[in-house]
């Protein structure tokens, strides 16, 4: 088919009605075109003993349906980072660039480092930094007792001096005598002092020299390998469907100011658009998908399929996209205000259903208008305040404020756990239990936001209830009750294998995309602020 990387399929696909445009690489259901690549990729993939066991423990792997010159269909494969140590396997596309070339740039500055490295290592596992700061401390508490030793001889000499002076008795060259002797100690005292100081900032300096020392490496060190990366993200040389060419390195300092996260390249996605656009290829659809285990801390399913991630990867796509027909953005489709239910409001506040992809607050688009905006159209803009949130592919009931004392009142209330919530959700399996309590500490997924991950020693605690409602074949409808109020709370508790590992039906981020997040905020209680009424809401089951 006029490349060596394209694969044939290997049933019968000619029935599949071809996709009108790409997948918007950031959210999407994967196309029936890629499952079926996906599968047999991962049947040859997994044959291999070679990287058999490295599968086992967890990769992504990618495909991306292309068209030839002739428009015959095929697709490419790839997997994100290296393989069995290597970045060239002939069933799978080759990286971007390649870094571990022996001889390469990249080798040869990592040796660099690695040797400041050793120097680093060896300087602080010769313990004289830890030995020069106890000859301090012991120095410290002998020039101590000597100084109060000192000072008690000097105490009863002057009271020895102070009981001659009172006997009346003393001569002029007597008392001469004990003011010689007086001035004397005290020039002593001030002599000892000066030397203690010396001996002291003699070993500090000592000290500093060293500290010195390891910094000067650390700061080498750093210089090297900002330059290292900034030349290494200069060979990861990108194209689009335009012809334009572009280094990574380029690209994000256009975008952000600054360098490339590390990694940034090696994932699926711009591996197999390089291909294709090097080869005069035509892309059709594609999907990133994991085998294997679940990494610690992030949630990763065997055969499910994810978006390409953020930090890195979106800004690459933004480029290599450019010039191939894209899907839009499905989240970027907001309802309408006469979408919106409004479920009560009176002169303090207002309770809304949220539909399904909308905001609640403005985000960085700005052409997206939120629901806080709505209402604010709908109040012809008098004031609305935010008190919570749900995430965006979250429906369900959101209260806003309409006074500060109001906002500051509900606030309070959902930061005391004095609000009761719950939530419905269809999760993608069954869990093993009917219902409990899942206790895993979240925090953001720094190289991948808004990815959640869990994190035992810097995580904050969060904690949800649930119970099992019903269940539907495969899947399980369950009813949470938050008791935090972490970001991705439930869509991590759900899916996470110590959690119910079941995601919610059509998370795109931690599990499977569907036509939509099948997670709805039922119903919400809280005690009204002006009134001290309990209020009671609950919303239809969509």
């Amino acid at each position: 088919m006029g490349s060596s990387k394209i694969h044939r399929f290997q049933s019968d696909v000619s029935s599949i009605e071809l996709p009108s445009k790409f997948s918007y690489p950031m959210h999407y259901v994967p196309h029936e075109l890629c499952k079926i690549a996906a599968g047999e990729v991962v049947d040859y993939a997994l044959s291999q003993e070679l990287w058999h066991d490295e599968l086992q423990a967890g990769k992504m792997l990618g495909v991306l349906v292309v068209k030839d010159h002739e428009g015959k269909l095929g697709y490419l494969a790839a997997y994100s980072g290296n393989l069995a140590h290597t970045g060239n396997h002939d069933y799978f596309v080759p990286h971007i660039y390649n870094l571990l070339e022996p001889q390469g740039m990249f080798r040869t500055g990592e040796d660099k480092i690695s040797e400041i490295n050793r120097q680093i290592e060896r300087m602080e596992l010769s313990g004289e930094r830890k030995e020069l700061e106890k000859l301090i401390d012991a120095t410290i508490a002998e020039q101590e007792i000597e100084i109060k030793q000192l000072r008690s001889a000097h105490d009863a000499a002057k009271a020895r001096r102070d009981a001659l002076r009172e006997s009346g008795n003393l001569t002029s060259e007597q008392e001469a005598a004990l003011i010689k002797e007086s001035q004397f100690q005290k020039a002593e005292m001030r002599r000892l002092k000066k030397q203690h100081r010396s001996n002291v900032e003699l070993l500090e300096r000592r000290l500093k020299d060293y500290k010195d020392s390891v910094d000067q490496l650390k700061t080498k060190r750093k210089i090297m390998s900002e330059e290292l990366q900034r030349k290494l993200f200069g060979c990861y040389v990108v194209n689009n469907a335009l012809g334009e060419k572009l280094d990574v390195a380029t690209i994000f300092e256009r975008r952000f100011n600054r360098l490339p996260p590390g990694g940034t390249g090696e994932c699926c996605a711009p591996k197999l658009l390089q291909y294709a656009f090097l080869h005069n290829l035509k892309p059709m659809c594609m999907a990133e998908f994991w085998v294997g285990e679940s990494p610690q801390g992030e949630i990763r399913h065997h055969g499910h399929y994810y978006p390409a991630c953020r930090s890195k990867c979106l800004p690459l796509m933004e480029f290599m996209l450019q010039g191939v027909d894209v899907e839009s953005n499905p989240l970027a489709a907001m309802p309408g205000l006469d979408e919106v239910d409004v479920v009560y409001e009176d002169e303090w506040l207002i309770v809304v259903d949220k539909p399904v992809g909308m905001l609640t607050v403005p985000g960085k688009d700005e052409e997206t208008i939120s629901l806080l905006e709505l209402m604010g159209e709908r109040l012809d803009g008098k004031c609305v305040l935010e008190v919570h949130r749900l995430d965006q592919a979250t429906s369900g009931l959101v209260v806003f404020a309409k006074t500060r004392e109001v906002q500051s009142d509900l606030r309070r209330q959902f930061e005391n756990r004095e609000v009761n919530k719950t939530y419905l959700a269809m999760l993608d399996g069954v869990p093993v239990g009917d219902k409990g309590i899942i206790d895993l500490p979240l925090r953001a997924d720094l190289e991948d936001r808004p990815r959640q991950v869990v994190d035992f020693e810097n995580g904050k605690r969060a904690i949800t209830r649930y119970q099992v409602l019903e269940h539907r074949g495969n899947q399980t409808l369950v009813e949470f009750t938050p008791l935090t109020g972490r970001t991705h709370q439930l869509r991590v508790h759900a899916s996470h294998p110590q959690g119910l590992n079941c995601p919610i039906s059509g998370d795109m981020l931690y599990g499977t995309a569907s036509n939509r997040l099948y997670l709805h905020a039922k119903s919400l209680e809280f005690l009204h602020p002006v009134t001290k009424e309990v209020m009671r809401f609950t919303s239809k089951k969509p």
